[in-house]
């Protein structure tokens, strides 16, 4: 599968290091991709002891970084979210209004893009009873038929 290159390549490297990891369930544009590497699993200390990441406009130079250098993770994507779904507790969604930028494993990017109907159909009193199916792509939206 093809991921996304980032929305902007000019931006890739200036994103803060600390951003949020995980969640929100729907994405609305990747800025970078993301090779953390570790010295104490092998990479170069370049920082002093302390972990340090690279930043790629695509997937593939991310992936192809990693594979050659000991002592990185698997790419991660640096997200960006206009809106997104949050679950304070299990079962429990929110539909949280707010500008966030999150680090996701690039998997999560099988996802569909978020569009104007993604969470409202999400929050829909006909929504499937496994509301999450949606946005996995496996239930048609309310008043959609599935291929």
């Amino acid at each position: 599968m093809t991921f996304p290159d980032a929305i902007d390549q000019a931006l890739v490297g200036t994103y803060p290091a600390s951003v949020h990891a995980g969640g929100g369930y729907v994405w609305d544009a990747v800025l970078e991709y993301r090779v953390w590497c570790h010295p104490e699993e092998g990479a170069p200390d370049e920082a002093d002891g302390n972990d340090y990441y690279y930043p790629f406009a695509t997937y593939q130079e991310a992936l192809d970084f990693a594979a050659a250098n000991p002592g990185t993770e698997e790419p991660l994507a640096l997200v960006l979210q206009e809106e997104y779904i949050d679950e304070p507790e299990s079962g429990r969604f929110v539909h949280v209004r707010k500008r966030r930028v999150t680090e996701w494993p690039v998997a999560f990017l099988r996802r569909p893009r978020r569009t104007d109907r993604t969470i409202p159909d999400f929050f829909a009193p006909d929504a499937p009873p496994n509301r999450l199916d949606i946005l996995r792509g496996l239930a048609p939206a309310p008043g959609e038929k599935k291929a």
